[in-house]
């Protein structure tokens, strides 16, 4: 098929990668070329090395400190506008990338940024936003006209590329009548870190470890953070209750095989509501909207206090999980129709080609405050 026009896609955090893995070969499909410029953050690139993904890798995480943190954006800006200036990109595309921002605003370039966070900070706006139904439109400040809107959450467009045929557990020698508990640690270099969640991470392996047949796989997201795991609890890494893997594994993949998930973020919890596989989140920042929905319906326990930890964790084998669905994936399709979508809206705008339409209006138009559903 003949080229359209090119879509530059930046992975600027780990999600980013599974939540892009099945959008771009759609994308594709319907004739445009696709550009990946990739963040070296956590397990950003490690993750697009397992799944196959041709990439630049472009800037890194600058850590905890605020001022660095905005340097590093600014930067990172830079080099990406320095990097695809000649290659001509005519959409950026990211869930949240501000380096890709400063540089989509350096070549005069619109951006389409997908998020699922509303309390985000962001000192660039987006040309358009994209998120959730279940996000309040008047919780963001942005022209209600350059904000699209989809069905279910993020996650749901990428859980059924899990890959169920990996045993994971077996690889890291744990029995299958052990206690599978898969634990993400609170990003501690992230703006949006509280001291809480650290507190609470630390109550979680201490009450844990008490639990008979239990093991632990913490995936650390940084360097620093395998280091102070390995330091705290010496005895159960040494005596694997607690596995901190070596290697990247296939996130979902190793949801499924686990018998309950804790996470200090967001998206692996999100990802276990997905699958159905009971979650706690010991996150303790500002709560969002999709948070506070799958709480609300019972997909998504939170966890607040230490006392929480001791009495709202059930540890216990869980049912097993019905296959993940593969066939056509209605968020898939709509968050698919609105980049299509943006796309062309911006095509026919820069020819001057009259008010541009939405093809998909039915499923992708902007939606105004009186479109808006209640939600629990």
């Amino acid at each position: 098929m003949e080229c359209k026009t090119t879509i530059w896609i930046d992975l600027d955090n780990s999600p980013h990668v599974v939540f892009f893995r099945p959008l771009i070969p759609r994308l594709c499909d319907l004739g445009y070329s696709i550009i990946i410029t990739a963040r070296d953050c956590s397990q950003t690139c490690a993750l697009a090395d397992l799944i196959g993904l041709e990439y630049e890798r472009i800037g890194r995480h600058y850590g905890k400190n605020r001022i660095l943190k905005v340097a590093g954006v600014l930067l990172r800006g830079l080099q990406l506008a320095a990097a695809l200036r000649k290659k001509k990109p005519f959409l950026a595309l990211s869930h949240g990338s501000r380096g890709q921002l400063v540089a989509a605003k350096i070549l005069g370039i619109p951006s389409l940024t997908i998020l699922d966070y509303e309390h985000a900070n962001w000192f660039l706006k987006p040309t358009w936003i994209m998120m959730p139904e279940i996000i309040p439109l008047d919780s963001i400040r942005h022209d209600a006209n350059h904000v699209l809107r989809y069905p279910g959450i993020k996650e749901d467009v990428y859980v059924g590329q899990a890959r169920p045929a990996e045993d994971i557990p077996g690889e890291l020698g744990i029995a299958a009548d052990e206690i599978v508990v898969t634990i993400r640690p609170p990003a501690s270099q992230a703006h949006y870190h509280k001291p809480e969640s650290d507190l609470l991470f630390a109550e979680v392996v201490n009450v844990l470890r008490y639990v008979p047949n239990v093991r632990m796989i913490v995936l650390a997201r940084y360097t620093e953070q395998k280091a102070m795991i390995r330091k705290t609890w010496p005895d159960l890494c040494r005596s694997a209750r607690i596995i901190v893997p070596e290697r990247v594994f296939d996130g979902l993949t190793l949801i499924r095989n686990s018998d309950l998930v804790v996470s200090g973020g967001g998206t692996m919890n999100r990802e276990a509501a997905a699958m159905g596989v009971p979650v706690y989140s010991i996150f303790r920042g500002r709560i969002g909207a999709v948070d506070r929905y799958l709480a609300n319906a019972g997909r998504l326990v939170l966890i607040e206090s230490a006392a929480d930890v001791r009495d709202k964790i059930k540890v216990k084998k869980k049912h097993p999980s019905t296959a993940i669905t593969t066939g056509e994936n209605a968020t898939l399709t709509v968050v698919t129709n609105h980049i299509v979508d943006v796309v062309e809206f911006e095509v026919k705008r820069k020819r001057g080609q009259g008010t541009p339409v939405f093809a998909h209006a039915a499923q992708s138009r902007p939606l105004a405050k009186t479109d808006l559903k209640e939600h629990p």
